[in-house]
């Protein structure tokens, strides 16, 4: 078996201690046991029994686009009802720093998402030398601007800015993004709950439920612990009656434990590192990693965390990428941006 660290290397062990780099419009108050936000996915065929460890037939592959299309045109339905009844639209604001090409894609992917169902957006971009007062000058504008009901500052950040304090200066009522402490410590409490949960936890959820993957009662291991996936996801999981282990550039043995997860999530941004020797006979696997090129044309690529070719030889159900978990990430910023503005007119 290929070792954990010397799949890793040097460069690799660097990119998985770092921070790494999103169901329709959701209720405010989670339940307990979260349902999907539609009827789900056509059900598994017949002869699936995920994580029994017995050989199953071809692999059940969870695709997110279908979920996003059916999430935009609710939000979409809903956005034209609110212009109807009141005359206001939903406003989304960006805050792009510096020149980096995967940052400007994705905010280019999800202004025109959000042009396409009828969110209102506005992006300020500034300078990779930017001040961190300059930085925090703009974000306290859109908060105070009441035509915005949600911000997003594009991580990463410049290494001169200190990403934590940028964070907390986003209003949590317009935190779409769901990273504001606010948020993240309402969402690992029980019995509170936060204004927004960050997207691509939210889509990965939604996908398990679409697909009818059980959650309740299972073994699930998150491979990463960023704030912008790993952690959110983890305590989602928890708020499902999951047993949630997370792993980390610290743990040991990880492939041994992975092994025994009926729900495997990785966002760690390294390709290939779970192989099938990583995998339990018909666990579920939501791969979430983007992965940096240095070969690419655009500098970045979206490419698996997970080796695709030998998992599907050995899982149950798969998110294929791209097109798996991202485009419902995209969805879950829409159905955020809408909540907020929902909630700021008073509109249901």
């Amino acid at each position: 078996m290929v070792g954990f660290w010397h799949r890793l290397g040097n460069k690799g062990k660097a990119l998985y201690s770092a921070t790494l780099s999103p169901p329709c419009s959701s209720p405010l108050t989670l339940p307990h046991i979260w349902v999907p936000t539609q009827t789900p996915q056509r059900p598994l065929s017949s002869g699936f029994h995920r994580a029994t460890g017995k050989t199953q037939s071809a692999a059940e592959i969870m695709s997110g686009k279908p979920i996003a299309k059916d999430i935009n045109l609710r939000v979409a339905a809903e956005i034209s009802r609110m212009k109807a009844a009141i005359g206001r639209l939903p406003g989304l604001a960006v805050v792009l720093v510096g020149y980096r090409e995967d940052s400007h894609a994705y905010v280019h992917i999800n202004l025109k998402a959000c042009n396409e169902v009828g969110i209102k957006t506005s992006i300020v971009q500034l300078p990779q030398d930017c001040t961190q007062d300059r930085l925090i000058d703009v974000v306290s504008s859109f908060n105070s601007n009441p035509s915005v009901h949600g911000i997003i500052v594009q991580l990463p950040l410049p290494q001169h800015l200190e990403e934590e304090t940028i964070i907390n200066f986003v209003s949590p009522e317009k935190d779409v993004d769901g990273f504001h402490p606010l948020n993240i410590g309402n969402l690992a409490l029980r019995g509170r709950e936060p204004l927004f949960i960050p997207c691509a936890p939210k889509a990965c959820i939604e996908l398990l439920l679409r697909y009818r993957v059980e959650i309740i009662g299972k073994n699930a291991v998150v491979i990463g612990r960023s704030k912008i996936a790993g952690l959110s996801t983890s305590l989602l999981l928890q708020r499902h009656h999951a047993t949630v282990s997370t792993l980390h550039s610290f743990t040991n043995n990880p492939e041994q434990i992975t092994r025994r997860a009926d729900i495997v999530v990785s966002d760690v941004g390294i390709p290939n590192i779970v192989g099938c020797d990583w995998l339990m006979p018909g666990a579920v696997v939501v791969d979430m990693g983007t992965n940096s090129d240095p070969n690419s044309p655009r500098g970045f690529r979206t490419t698996d965390d997970v080796c695709y070719e030998e998992a599907i030889k050995v899982v149950s159900a798969i998110t294929p990428v791209p097109g798996g978990v991202g485009p419902a990430v995209i969805s879950m910023l829409l159905s955020n941006t809408l909540d907020s503005a929902k909630r700021a007119y008073g509109f249901t």
